[in-house]
């Protein structure tokens, strides 16, 4: 089958396109902006990729136009793909219909986490000799690609809230099927395709509705918009993670982050001990044991495996060190995620000064939706230094309550020199965005080694 992928370059379409063109499919795409390191990958598996998506490319007739939900009406190449009456799919359907048909799917679904504890379900389950099929959000360090089909009966899926295309506004998630399902958290986000928090507990909802009766649904039980979503209707054992105190059955974590006994009632089932920080992660972790377990892997196994787990690229990432400085990576976009950000660099770094560098990237955040948060989310942070390029709210007004802790610039070069100017050695510059951020974790390494001279 010849498929055509309009918005390959994202990465969920591109861990898609590995995924056709591992199982033999031959596989092309389009994408407004064809730029490394996406491109480079797709490039070297043998995947011809188009620059814009003009009108033309029709002519390819391939079998299936596989649609990205970065397309919608207007878009020439759709609008040829309708006029002439070709056959086009979403990106979610090809992949139910055409990779996890027969397979047990393990999806992991929330507002935070979904990447990382995707990862660790993957990796959880390799080190378990199941070689389970995977696509991710990101590219796990145990593993090195995003993406890949397995030998195993098992697929393990990242299980985004966000809609499934221009023609479906179902969550892209309702389309896995899963038999266990993890509902890792839940918070108002998106809110540029959900009115409201409970617009999206009646999405999770609908996620619920597919997992069958014998399927597990792994559940944060510190999550009251979870508990409203299970209260909707449940049909599948339930097995909760994260309570404060002891409950029965559930698992709960005790000790530190980064070493904690596992816990089920008030038996110990297996220890942690791994490289990770944050009260985050733990619950990841307590998630991914949890979702394992239904699979047939211990919780012992699996907190082995945990131990050599190396995180996800772009999760408090180092990306470099000039004269006692070190500069970070890291996804956070949403206040809650920026606030465990810090939190766990915090955790880490003892009384070291943080520098927080953001940019409010998402289109929740452009819309000013949680503006309010931001200076809760940076509240750990020694000071934060935020980039209000194509903002249209008042990101000096947002922080004002953190005073001369905060520093406001509306293009990335000077927001570079803010900080050269500012840090001091033995600083962590802590750099937050769900895109490129402009180069800027490379300009400041430049500019830091200027300084230094």
């Amino acid at each position: 089958m010849h498929i055509h992928i309009l918005g390959i370059c994202g990465t969920f379409m591109g861990g898609l396109a590995a995924l056709a063109r591992e199982a033999g499919h031959r596989v092309t795409g389009c994408d407004a902006n064809v730029y490394p390191p996406m491109s480079d990958q797709l490039r070297a598996l043998g995947i011809d990729l188009i620059e814009g998506f003009g009108a033309e490319q029709l002519a390819l007739k391939p079998d299936l136009f596989v649609v990205g939900n970065v397309v919608s009406r207007g878009n020439a190449l759709m609008e040829a793909i309708l006029n002439a009456g070709a056959p086009y799919t979403s990106g979610p359907q090809w992949l139910s219909d055409h990779v996890l048909q027969g397979r047990h799917v393990l999806a992991v679904a929330g507002t935070h986490g979904k990447t990382t504890t995707t990862s660790m379900l993957a990796w959880i389950l390799d080190r378990a000799g199941l070689t389970p099929g995977f696509l991710v959000g990101g590219v796990p360090l145990n593993f090195g690609v995003s993406a890949r089909l397995g030998s195993g009966k098992t697929f393990v899926i990242e299980a985004d809230e966000y809609d499934t295309a221009f023609f479906d506004k179902r969550s892209k998630f309702v389309h896995y099927r899963p038999r266990t399902a993890i509902l890792n958290n839940l918070e108002l986000d998106h809110a540029d395709i959900f009115e409201n928090l409970a617009a999206i507990e009646r999405q999770f909802h609908h996620l619920v509705r597919t997992v069958p009766g014998e399927g597990r649904i792994v559940v944060n039980a510190r999550e009251d918009s979870l508990q409203r979503v299970l209260a909707m209707g449940c049909w599948s054992e339930v097995l909760r993670f994260g309570a404060r105190k002891e409950e029965p059955g559930a698992l709960r974590a005790r000790g530190e982050p980064h070493a904690f006994d596992v816990l089920r009632g008030s038996l110990k089932i297996a220890r942690v001990e791994w490289a990770l920080l944050g009260e985050h992660n733990q619950l990841n972790a307590l998630a991914a044991i949890a979702a394992a377990e239904h699979v047939g892997v211990s919780p012992e196994v699996a907190a082995k495996a945990l131990a050599s787990f190396e995180n996800v690229r772009r999760r408090l990432e180092l990306r470099g060190e000039v004269n006692r400085i070190k500069v970070y990576d890291d996804f956070a976009h949403h206040p809650t995620a920026m606030r465990t950000t810090v939190n766990g660099l915090r955790r880490k770094v003892g009384t070291e000064r943080i520098l927080a560098v953001f940019e409010p990237r998402s289109n929740t955040m452009k819309l000013g939706t949680m503006k309010a948060q931001l200076p809760w989310s940076l509240e750990e942070a020694d000071l934060a230094f935020c980039h209000s390029g194509g903002l249209g709210w008042n990101a000096e007004e947002a922080l004002a309550p953190m005073g001369k802790q905060a520093v406001v610039c509306d293009s990335i070069d000077k927001l570079v020199a803010r900080v050269v100017a500012t840090a001091r050695p033995g600083d962590h510059i802590l750099c937050m965005s769900n895109g490129g951020f402009g180069g800027i974790h490379a300009k400041l390494i430049e500019a830091l080694a200027a300084a230094a001279r």
